[in-house]
Order: structure tokens, then sequence, then C-alpha cells
């Protein structure tokens, strides 16, 4: 299995579309700091954007065909550019989604909005190795990567198609396309020359891969820095040096991280003791993998199996204010 279905399969991520925004400027959204658990994503279908987060990072200007996600759940605002006072809006439901509409009479936009839902605390790795602000463009020769721009340009198409009516299992079909696109999104972003720092970054490296993949193929194992410089064929110094310069942190951090977030999951599954989870992913002691495990995730191990009985609760929607 290669690095990004690993990594999936180890932290499920579902999507959600919820919104088809049909504006003519002037507008303005606001979108508030998402919760725990939540990444907001926008694909603009046509026209033209302004995506100004709060996370510090600069305004982008957004294009069809722009796919943008906020893995950290930034509160950020999307507008027309103008400063003008935002068109009132008005919003009706249709079987799947809602439709946000004004009565601008400037330049049109069509988006579609909605969020990426992981399982409660399943997001610290995400905001821990995804830039605050991903943006991609789903597009086909002129992509980064022309194969997977295609393919993310082709799937955007049947979202827009789907989302225009309210067909027989289109709730359903817009959310497993939303689901996919997150990977779409992933892969043509580690596929890209300008990969951002994190997991993509480390991804994209061809001399660097093969460490993740390592991890991720064998997290119980005891890696050593020599193991994963013997892989990349580089020295341990020169593979620190890398790991911090595309990553933010060390092997071991990364290691360790894997580790925590596979346990998350084996510890839902009550037939299976703390001690096994334990070793399964490469604790030789249990005190060790308990004070590990509360280093990052705060909670004791007993604490998250309590915690993850009781959440298994559906959260509600939240829509962006107008």
């Amino acid at each position: 299995m290669d690095w990004l279905s690993k990594f999936l399969h180890m932290i499920p991520v579902s999507g959600q579309l919820e919104l088809r925004c049909l504006y003519g400027a002037p507008w303005r959204v606001v979108y508030e700091r998402s919760p725990a658990g939540e990444m907001p994503y926008h694909v603009v279908l046509s026209g033209f954007a302004v995506l100004e987060s709060r996370d510090g990072s600069p305004p982008r200007e957004l294009t069809a065909g722009d796919i943008v996600l906020l893995s950290h759940g930034s509160a950020h605002v999307l507008h027309d550019g103008s400063g003008a006072p935002p068109a009132q809006v008005t919003e009706r439901e249709n079987q799947n989604f809602v439709i946000s509409e004004n009565a601008g009479a400037g330049d049109r936009l069509d988006m579609l909005c909605g969020r990426f839902v992981l399982e409660p605390q399943q997001d610290r790795l995400m905001c821990s190795y995804l830039p605050s602000t991903l943006v991609v463009h789903a597009a086909g020769q002129d992509a980064a990567a022309p194969a997977t721009g295609a393919q993310l340009a082709s799937l955007v198409g049947l979202m827009r198609a789907e989302s225009a009516g309210d067909s027989l299992g289109g709730h359903a079909m817009l959310n497993a396309l939303s689901a996919a696109m997150f990977a779409l999104t992933l892969r043509m972003a580690s596929e890209s020359d300008e990969a951002p720092v994190g997991l993509l970054a480390l991804a994209g490296h061809p001399r660097l891969a093969p460490a993740l993949a390592a991890m991720l193929r064998e997290p119980a194992r005891q890696w050593t820095l020599p193991d994963l410089a013997r892989l990349c064929n580089m020295s341990r110094a020169t593979l620190a040096r890398h790991f911090q310069d595309r990553v933010g942190r060390s092997a071991s951090d990364l290691l360790t991280d894997i580790r925590i977030s596979i346990a998350t999951n084996e510890l839902k599954k009550p037939s299976i003791s703390t001690e096994v989870v334990a070793e399964m992913v490469g604790y030789q002691s249990v005190g060790a993998f308990r004070l590990a495990f509360k280093q990052r995730m705060g909670v004791s191990p007993a604490e998250w199996r309590r915690a993850a009985r009781l959440s298994a609760s559906e959260i509600p929607g939240r829509l962006g204010k107008h």
C-alpha cells in the first residue's frame, strides 16, 4: 500500500458538501474558526475570489479550478475583492445541500463549500504535518502534475454536475466525491515542484520518500536514524537536516506521531488491551507507551477509550456567515 493510502487508512477522512454559492459582486462570506476535527474546503467552479485567512498568511486570489483546503480549521473570509458592502444573500435548501444566492449584478461566482471531518482528536496529525492553507489547481496540461490535475478536474466536473439538481442518491454521491477530492488534493500537492513544508514535502522528495514509506509500512519496527539514512542513501546528518527543513520535525517525532495515531484507532476496540496495543505499535514497555500517548493526545489511553465510546454523536452542520 502506498504512503497516502496508508495515511488515509490511519486517519479516515469523510467529506461533506454543504453550500453552493451563486453570487454576483459585491459579495462576502465569513467563516469562523472550525471546531476540532473539521477542515473547511472551497472549490471555485467559475469566477474569481479573494481568500483572507486569519492564520497570518497573505491574501490569495482564487480563480476557476482552484481548490482550497484549510487543514487547521482557520477562520477565514472569502470576498470579491472590490471592498464594497456585500449584496443581500438569500438561501434555499434542496435535498442535498444549501444554495446561497445574492442580488449582486457584478462579476459572477460559482463556488462549492464544504468540510472534511475527522474523528475527535485525529486532526492533531493533520495540523502538525499539513500546511494551514493548501491551494491546488484542478486542470490538465497546465497543472504541476498533469495526470492528477486532469483527474481532479474531472472529479470537480462530476461534483458540479451532481450539485446542479436533486438527483437520487445525490447527497451520498457528493459526500463520496468530496472524500475522493481530499485524497486527490494531497496527491497533487505532493507531486508539485513546490510542495508545502510538511508531510507533502517529505513525500514529494524522491530521496526522502523511502523513509516515510518505511515508517508507515512498519511502524512497530525499532527504526533508528542510521536505518532510515541507509534507505534514503544519505548520511544521518543530511537526513536529519532534510527532515527539519522539509517537515519541521525529526524523523523520531514523525514515527511517534504515526504510532500514536494508529494506537488511537486500536484503542477503540474493546477486545484489545492497552498492553497489546502498546506492543502492536512498537513499544516494549506499556509505561513508555502510556507516557508517549499522553504527551501527544493530552489524555491517557484509558481516558481515550472512554471518550471514544461517548463520541459517536453526529456533528451538526456549520455554514459561513454572509
